[in-house]
């Protein structure tokens, strides 16, 4: 009993020092966003600004045209993770359940696809985006998710490959068809998993900033990520301005994993029950 007590106190002290290498730099990013411009550079630091400047926030928010970015943002981001949620527990479903000519070579493909980086990517797909006049669109950043993202894919079949196939014969012999069983019976069993494929898209979307680089060119389409990037290109020594704006961007995502977490990580864990 102590060893088990032991390894468990080392395990939390380890996440602990662990988890300071996270926290420390955003606390810091929020005390610098509430201090004054004098106290930004002081030495030694100081983290607790005197006096809490709130006005940092308003003044951020004027020198570009956030409101604007914002709408574009949510606009980009909950389509996007709709699509995903919509279209990546569907291919799953068929890799983990349906027999069909060709599905693990499919698969296969699947998984190669994972393997590629998005840099070897990049110039065929604008190419493609271009010739089919969607530059300048945020439907680039959109579309895609609509058509399956191989890791999401991925890690919901590994789910849906730990759900008993007893549910789906039972329901086979009361008549259900396919489509039911899927929209009825495994989909809501798969509600964790899908949660954090929703909040992993959610995050990707949101923080996006190559997508929008190559694919935005009129500024009233610009996303928080591409606003950002242009008010430190204009005010860059305005670190205090700068911070603001990076907390209000962050923010959000925090805390919707604060109040998802427990069904973030149930969707993780279960999401390699079985290979």
């Amino acid at each position: 009993m102590n060893t088990i007590k032991l390894k468990s106190t080392v395990a939390h002290i380890c996440l602990i020092i662990a988890s300071l290498f996270f926290i420390i730099p955003f606390l810091w990013m929020l005390s610098t966003s509430l201090k004054p411009i004098t106290q930004v550079f002081s030495f030694p630091p100081e983290w607790i600004p005197k006096p809490f400047q709130w006005s940092n926030f308003k003044d951020a928010i004027e020198e570009i045209p956030f409101w604007t970015y914002l709408s574009n943002t949510v606009v980009i981001t909950i389509i996007s993770t709709l699509g995903a949620v919509l279209s990546c527990p569907l291919v799953a479903y068929s890799f983990a359940k349906l027999q069909w000519k060709g599905r693990n070579v499919l698969f296969g493909l699947t998984l190669a696809v994972m393997m590629i980086p998005g840099q070897v990517t990049m110039i065929p797909l604008f190419l493609l985006f271009n010739k089919i006049g969607w530059v300048g669109t945020p439907l680039p950043l959109i579309v895609p998710s609509f058509f399956g993202i191989p890791l999401y894919i991925f890690l919901l079949r590994q789910f849906f490959l730990g759900l008993p196939d007893s549910l789906r014969d039972a329901a086979k012999i009361d008549g259900a068809s396919e489509w039911r069983i899927y929209w009825q019976i495994m989909l809501p069993l798969a509600k964790s998993a899908v949660l954090s494929v929703g909040l992993f898209q959610l995050m990707a979307s949101w923080t996006d900033f190559i997508g929008p680089l190559l694919y935005l060119t009129n500024e009233t389409s610009y996303t928080l990520s591409l606003g950002l990037q242009q008010f430190q290109s204009a005010k860059g020594s305005e670190w205090n301005l700068m911070m603001a704006v990076s907390t209000i961007m962050t923010l959000p995502i925090i805390v919707l994993f604060f109040f998802l977490q427990k069904k973030f990580i149930e969707g993780i864990t279960f999401s390699g029950i079985k290979g």
